[in-house]
C-alpha cells in the first residue's frame, strides 16, 4: 500500500471518528434542551461566540444541530456583531462625568447599610475625611443606582442582623428539643424547654416534661416572670418560633409581664441561630453518647452540661472564652496543668493549678 492509500483510509477513519462524535453530541444537546423549561438566558459573550461558529457552519448545517435558538436569529446576531465592528462604538468615549471607581460606590453602599440614619450629606462628609471627594448628588446617585432607599426610609426597616446585635443585652431566644428516654413504660420522648441570653450565652433549663401542655407552659411562664428569681424582666426581648407548644396562656402571661415577645417567621431557624447551636452542642457532646433511663438521669446530665458550659468550655461565638469562668488562670501561665471531667469522662476541661 502506497502513502497515498494510506493516507486515504487515516483520513476516512479520522472523519467517520468525528461525525460519531458529533452526532453524540447533537442527540445529547436535543435530549438536554428537551428537558429544560422555558427560555434559556444567554450572555452577550455567549451569544458572540455562537453566532460566530454558527456563520461558519450556514443555515442549513444550523437547521439540523442547533436547538436552544433558531438559525435566523443565530445569523441576525452576527450581522448585529458584523454592523458594531464598523459603528465606532469601541472608539467612543461616554458622555458627561466619569463613572466613579467600584471601590469607592461599595463604600458608600456599606456606610448606607451599616448606618441607617445617615443622609447622602453626611456621608460625603465621612468620605471627605478619608480621602474622597465626592458629592452628596453623586452619592444619592449611587444609592439610587443600587435601589438603596433615603435616610428616612431606611431607619424606618432594619434587618434580624441589626436588630439583634443592638438589643444583645436584653434579648433572650427559647425553644424545645426532645430526646428518648428509657423508662419503666419504655421508650419515651421528653420535651426540654430552655432559654438561653445572646449575649453571654447564660442557659436556663426552664422545664422538663414528657407532657408539655397548656398548664405545664403557664406555671413555666409564672416562674419566669417571677420578680425576685425569674429571668425575664420587663422590657427585654424574648425570640421564639412558631410552636404550638407555645399557647396562647403562655404568650399571654409574658405579655402581661412587660416581655417583648419576637415571634420568628415560619421555617426560618437561622434566625434563631444561637439557641439551635446550643441545642446541637448539647446533643452531639453529652445526649447523644449516652443511654438515659428516667426524667432524674436526664435532668442530671442537663445539669452537668449546663455548668460545663457556662464555667469551664471555651465559646467560638464570644472569642474562645468561658462565660463564667469558675477559676482565673495565673497570669504568668505557670504552674502545673490539672485536667478534671463531668459524666465520667464525657466532659473534660483544663485548668493551671497553683503552683
Amino acid at each position: 500500500m502506497d502513502w497515498k492509500m494510506l493516507l486515504a483510509c487515516i483520513t476516512g477513519s479520522v472523519e467517520d471518528e468525528l461525525l460519531l462524535r458529533n452526532e453524540y453530541l447533537v442527540t445529547e444537546n436535543r435530549i438536554l434542551r428537551h428537558q429544560i423549561q422555558g427560555r434559556v438566558q444567554l450572555t452577550d459573550a455567549e451569544r458572540q461566540s455562537l453566532a460566530e461558529i454558527g456563520k461558519k457552519l450556514g443555515k442549513q448545517a444550523l437547521e439540523e444541530i442547533a436547538t436552544i435558538v433558531k438559525p435566523e436569529t443565530l445569523l441576525a446576531w452576527h450581522r448585529k456583531l458584523v454592523a458594531r465592528k464598523f459603528d465606532g462604538s469601541a472608539q467612543r468615549k461616554p458622555v458627561g462625568r466619569p463613572r466613579v471607581d467600584k471601590e469607592l460606590e461599595d463604600l458608600v453602599v456599606k456606610m448606607a447599610r451599616e448606618n441607617r440614619s445617615w443622609g447622602y450629606d453626611r456621608m460625603a462628609g465621612a468620605l471627605a475625611d478619608l480621602g474622597y471627594e465626592i458629592s452628596d448628588q453623586t452619592v444619592g446617585n449611587i444609592l439610587k443606582r443600587r435601589g438603596i432607599p433615603t435616610a428616612p426610609d431606611r431607619k424606618k426597616t432594619t434587618t434580624w442582623k441589626d436588630f439583634i446585635r443592638s438589643h444583645m443585652a436584653v434579648l433572650w431566644a427559647t425553644d424545645f428539643f426532645s430526646t428518648e428516654v428509657w423508662t419503666l413504660g419504655g421508650l419515651v420522648t421528653f420535651y426540654i424547654l430552655f432559654f438561653i441570653k445572646l449575649d453571654t450565652r447564660e442557659v436556663h433549663i426552664a422545664g422538663v416534661t414528657a407532657h408539655p401542655g397548656e398548664a405545664w407552659m403557664r406555671q413555666v411562664a409564672r416562674n419566669l416572670t417571677m420578680d425576685e428569681w425569674g429571668i425575664l424582666k420587663p422590657e427585654q426581648y424574648l425570640l421564639h418560633d412558631r410552636d404550638t407548644k407555645f399557647c396562647a396562656a403562655f404568650k399571654q402571661m409574658l405579655d402581661g409581664a412587660g416581655v417583648k415577645r419576637l415571634p420568628l417567621p415560619p421555617r426560618s431557624p437561622n434566625l434563631n441561630a444561637i439557641a439551635e447551636r446550643w441545642v446541637r452542642s448539647v446533643k452531639s457532646e453529652a445526649l447523644s453518647q449516652l443511654i438515659l433511663f428516667g426524667e432524674r438521669s436526664l435532668r442530671h446530665v442537663l445539669s452537668e452540661y449546663v455548668t460545663h458550659y457556662h464555667t469551664e468550655r471555651c465559646h467560638q461565638g464570644l472569642g474562645n472564652v468561658i462565660p463564667f469562668p469558675a477559676w482565673q488562670a495565673a497570669n504568668d501561665h505557670e504552674g502545673p496543668i490539672g485536667g478534671s471531667e463531668r459524666l465520667g469522662g464525657l466532659l473534660k476541661y483544663y485548668e493551671r493549678q497553683a503552683a
